[in-house]
Formats: structure tokens, C-alpha cells, sequence
């Protein structure tokens, strides 16, 4: 047999995959370690000067505008590594700035305003690097072994749930027992430790070169669809994005009324959204202008947009697991030593059950039953579970409501299936965010997929905020069921609504290859 063929038969795994799949393993333990135990030190120590009834919905205002960061600097982090510094350089330098947030968070644990800038500081340095090092894990391979890809994204996402399942475990009983000071110091530790291994393996890495200045850049391609005529035919797609210019500033304007981490996030929303949509109305006039095979890749950039738009309602549920959900919690039967916050310790531990389950029994048994479970049907099943996930718990809380004494057991089962849809969405979505993308748009494309995450939160903001006004209140009290519980069965409908657009758009949806040439 040819070394060609044995190749083709036998794809060999990269042998400096170990040394990011470490690094990621330390980092996710040093953000989930912080992470898991934030909406608990905010409620029981740093809003304390609060009336007891306003520290939760403090507190979990105050945690989903941290998480909308995290996941907004991804674009800055794609858009350094894509055009400046590359992926690797990118990760070193911004890993050196999560380190430092954690610094703060350990030695301003008494102190509002340092304890903050130790959050900002961690959102633009983890947010930084998400969109990279997943990138940089793909950009490890090429064609001759890109059969290898899935798999090493499904390690991937087992090790980030391996150091969240310890993460989850361990930090509320540091945070309980040895402080806030050594709860918040041991994640930095991890952190450093994280960032010593990346760069320990800075000459086994594959490194894509950045493109500055491409004149062929997606924002370029959709400046000239936007702006150029053609006789005898309307710019529709620019009046629609101009239309995304005016309500995004008038979004702003209302910043003395909403908050400004939500105007802004809406802001971006509305531009990216009627700009995709007048984009795609006038792509072809790009053509001739730039290479067809670029003006291609920006049109599957922007069907993947739309998919991505269709996901964010899933992260709307999941990320309330560690706010929502830990508040109810605290309002549920459980032994004097437990903590709310370990109930969080499920979600990562069923990750790394459900992960081998799904690819040796599941997926195996559904192609012989003739099912194919594609990434764009595991990715819409997955929004669906999330929304089954929440009316269980709508119904846990309307049964405490009704005076009911609840045990925290009951929470295992909305985790396992909100577990099981994440599963199904952050797995795939990896993957069918990087093979999708073409070459040049890679880190920008990845950024986007983070940036689902910072729209999910957003909406959750939102919501919560309209809640508030006291027109919807009284609509709510004409339900009989309590806010909370009101505030649950909308966000589950929010995501089987999401779940039922994904299946029809899934239909028509033409699957891309965008992995590098061996």
C-alpha cells in the first residue's frame, strides 16, 4: 500500500492537540470556578448594602451583563487574530489579561468598584480568546484528516466540562469554608497554569498567517453590495441597512433608560440584522468586483448568520442555570451542606456521560433505524430539549408557589434535559461553525458563533426588564401564576418557537466545506 493510500485509510491525530485540550481543560476551570459561584458571592456578600428583596434580581442582572460580555469581546478577539497578530499571539497576550481579572477578583473581594474591573478584565480576556482557541483547534487540520475533526471537537467540549464538573464541585465549598479571597484566587492559579501550557507548545502549532487589509474581507464585499448601482434598479438592501443605522442609534438614545450594556448589545443586533438582510438583497452586484468563490463564501457567511440567529434562544435558557435556577434552588428542600450552586456540577458531569453516549449508542443505533441525525437536525432537537427542559422547571415553580415543599432532587431532571440540548447544539455548533466559514473569515465566523451566547443573555435582560413595567405586571397577575414562574413557560415557548423556525430553515440550508487543502 502507498503512503498516500495508508495515509487516506489511517488520518493521524496532530500530535500538538494535547497541549491546547490542556489548556482548555485549566482555563474552563479557572472561568466555570468563578463563574458557578458568582450569583452566590454577589447575593450573600458584595450587594449586602441592598435591601434583602432587590439582591437577586441584582444579582442575576449583574451576571447575565457579565456573561453578555464574555461573549461580545469575542469579535474584537477574532477581528486582532484575523488581521494583526494571528490566533496564537492573540490568545497569549489576551490570557495574560484573564489572568489579571482574576487577580482583582481575589484581592478586591470587599470592594464593588475593583471587584467589577476583575470581571471586566476576565470578560475581554476570556471573550478574547473563545472564538481562537476553538479556531486554532481546526486550524490543526487540513483535509487529509479533517475525519478527525469532530472528534477531537467532541474532546474538546469534554475536557471544558471536565474542569467545570470539579469547578462546580469544588468552589462553593472553598467559597463557604476558606473565602471569597481564596475561592476567586484558586481559578487565577488556574488560569496561569493554563496559559504556561499554551505557550508551551508555541512550535508544534499549525499558524495561519492573519489577512490585513484584504480588500476581499467580508465587510468589504458587503460595502460594495450595499453601495453599488445599477440602472434601472432600486437599492432596497441599503435602505433596509440604513433603517438597522437609524433604530440602532435610536437605541442608544434610550440609554438613560436601559442600561447600557443591553442598548448596546441591542444596537449591534439591529445592525448585523438589517444589514445581513440588505446584504443578501443586493449580494450579486458584488460579483465582477470581487472573486466569485469570495462572494460565495460571504453568502454562506450570511445563511450561517441565519442559523446562528435561530440558536440564541437556546442560550437565553441555558445560561439562567446558573441564576434562575440557583435561586430557585435556594428556595428548595437540600441537606444543610449542600449549596445551591453544586446543583451546576450535573451539567457538566451528564456532558461527559452524553457525549460518549451519543456517539457509541445513540448516533450508531439512529443511522441503523435509517435516521440520520445531521448537525443541523442535532442542533434544532437540541433547542427543542431546552425548551422542554424549562416547562419542567415552570412547573416545579408553580408547585412551590402553591406552598409545596420541593427537594433540590427534583432540578435533576430539567438538567438532564437542558444538558442533553447542549449536547446536541455546542458540539455540532463547533464544528458547523468552523467547516462552514471560508479560510479568511474563520476567527470573524467563530466570533459570531459566540456572539449567540451575548444575544441569548440580551434577550434575557429584556425580558426581565419588561417584566418590571406595570403595565405587564398586571397582565401577568390576570394569569394567576407568579412572575417567576410566568417569566419560565415564556422562555420555553421562546425556544420551541426557535426550535420550529431552525426545523423549516434546516430544510433548505445547502451544507459547505471550508477545511484548508492538505
Amino acid at each position: 500500500m502507498s503512503q498516500a493510500a495508508a495515509s487516506a485509510v489511517a488520518p493521524k491525530m496532530p500530535a500538538q492537540i494535547p497541549y491546547i485540550i490542556a489548556n482548555e481543560g485549566c482555563e474552563r476551570f479557572s472561568f466555570y470556578g468563578m463563574r458557578n459561584i458568582l450569583t452566590t458571592f454577589l447575593i450573600s456578600s458584595l450587594l449586602l448594602s441592598m435591601p434583602e428583596n432587590l439582591r437577586a434580581g441584582m444579582a442575576k442582572e449583574i451576571f447575565h451583563t457579565f456573561v453578555i460580555g464574555v461573549y461580545f469581546f469575542p469579535l474584537l478577539g477574532g477581528w486582532l487574530a484575523d488581521r494583526f497578530f494571528g490566533k496564537y499571539n492573540t490568545v497569549l497576550w489576551l490570557s495574560l489579561v484573564y489572568c489579571a481579572g482574576h487577580a482583582c477578583l481575589a484581592m478586591f473581594d470587599d470592594n464593588p468598584r475593583g471587584f467589577y474591573v476583575g470581571l471586566f478584565l476576565i470578560a475581554l480576556g476570556s471573550g478574547g480568546i473563545k472564538p481562537l482557541v476553538s479556531s486554532f483547534v481546526g486550524d490543526q487540520f487540513d483535509q487529509s484528516n479533517r475525519s478527525l475533526a469532530q472528534k477531537v471537537f467532541e474532546a474538546f467540549y469534554w475536557i471544558i466540562n471536565f474542569g467545570s464538573f470539579f469547578a462546580s464541585i469544588l468552589m462553593p465549598i472553598f467559597l463557604k469554608q476558606l473565602g471569597p479571597g481564596v475561592a476567586f484566587g484558586i481559578p487565577g492559579i488556574l488560569m496561569l497554569i493554563a496559559t504556561i501550557i499554551f505557550w508551551s507548545g508555541r512550535k508544534k502549532y499549525v499558524h495561519v498567517a492573519p489577512v490585513a487589509k484584504d480588500p476581499h474581507s467580508f465587510l468589504n464585499v458587503a460595502r460594495t453590495a450595499l453601495l453599488a448601482e445599477v440602472p434601472g434598479k432600486a437599492r432596497t438592501g441599503l435602505f433596509i441597512a440604513v433603517l438597522g443605522v437609524v433604530a440602532a442609534v435610536g437605541v442608544l438614545l434610550m440609554i438613560p433608560t436601559l442600561a447600557l450594556v443591553p442598548a448596546v448589545c441591542l444596537a449591534l443586533v439591529l445592525l448585523l440584522g438589517f444589514g445581513g438582510v440588505g446584504t443578501w438583497i443586493q449580494l450579486d452586484r458584488a460579483y465582477g468586483k470581487h472573486p466569485d468563490e469570495i462572494v460565495d463564501g460571504v453568502r454562506s457567511v450570511l445563511r450561517v448568520l441565519v442559523i446562528f440567529a435561530l440558536i440564541t434562544p437556546f442560550w437565553s435558557l441555558f445560561d439562567q442555570k446558573a441564576s434562575t435556577w440557583v435561586v430557585q434552588a435556594d428556595s428548595m428542600v437540600k441537606p444543610s451542606w449542600f449549596q445551591s450552586s453544586q446543583m451546576q456540577a450535573l451539567n457538566p458531569m451528564l456532558v461527559m456521560l452524553l457525549i460518549p453516549f451519543n456517539n457509541l449508542v445513540l448516533y450508531p443505533l439512529c443511522k441503523r433505524l435509517g435516521l440520520e441525525l445531521t448537525a443541523l437536525r442535532r442542533m434544532g432537537l437540541g433547542i427543542a430539549f431546552s425548551g422542554l427542559a424549562w416547562i419542567v422547571v415552570g412547573f416545579m415553580q408553580l408547585a412551590m408557589d402553591g406552598g409545596n415543599a420541593l427537594s433540590i432532587t427534583w432540578q435533576i431532571l430539567p438538567y438532564a434535559l437542558l444538558t442533553l440540548g447542549e449536547v446536541l447544539v455546542s458540539t455540532t455548533g463547533l464544528e458547523f461553525a468552523y467547516g462552514q466559514a471560508p479560510l479568511a473569515m474563520k476567527g470573524v465566523i467563530m466570533s459570531f458563533w459566540n456572539l449567540t451566547v451575548t444575544i441569548g443573555n440580551l434577550w434575557v435582560l429584556l425580558a426581565d426588564a419588561s417584566v418590571k413595567s406595570a403595565p405587564v405586571m398586571e397582565q401577568i397577575k390576570t394569569t394567576g401564576i407568579s412572575t417567576t414562574a410566568f417569566l419560565m413557560f415564556f422562555f420555553a415557548g421562546f425556544a420551541l418557537l426557535a426550535a420550529l423556525a431552525f426545523a423549516i430553515y434546516a430544510k433548505s440550508y445547502k451544507m459547505h466545506n471550508y477545511y484548508r487543502k492538505a
